[in-house]
């Protein structure tokens, strides 16, 4: 049976324990021992991914495209967050998805919300695409892939 595809209210919530590899400090954005913007944009985009997976057929892949984030608060090594996402808008191949980080404990704390859009495309096709753009490309020339 082939997947309907993705649909709207499509939703996954991931959890993740705050570790020395996810700070500031590791990932170059900063100089204390807190959770990272980047990394803290990188847990968003897994819980996105999760939403949709089941409905992707076995071709298919999505990739990222743009995010808004605000992270309001920090965590620190060793807190237990709530990742949770949620597809809000279609358009097409492209997707849009809601995401709230919480912590873990249940409490209406919000650690960082935002958006995540992402497109859904064909993966082989992609990834021939990008490598072939890429290896062509020399000097200060920016590879541009169809994500269409």
């Amino acid at each position: 049976m082939t997947s309907p595809g993705p649909e709207l209210g499509d939703r996954a919530e991931i959890r993740a324990i705050v570790t020395q590899a996810d700070t500031a400090i590791a990932a170059g954005s900063g100089d204390v021992p807190v959770l990272a913007t980047p990394r803290l944009l990188a847990l968003a985009e897994a819980a996105a991914v999760a939403a949709i997976a089941p409905r992707l057929k076995a071709s298919q892949t999505s990739v990222g495209t743009a995010a808004r984030l605000e992270h309001r608060r920090a965590s620190p090594v060793g807190a237990e967050l709530e990742i949770e996402a949620e597809l809000t808008e279609m358009d097409g191949n492209r997707l849009v998805f809601m995401f709230i980080a919480r912590p873990a404990d249940g409490s209406d704390q919000v650690l960082g919300a935002g958006t995540i859009e992402r497109v859904v495309l064909d993966r082989e096709r992609f990834v021939t695409q990008a490598q072939t753009t890429g290896a062509q490309t020399t000097g200060a020339q920016t590879p541009v892939v169809d994500l269409g």
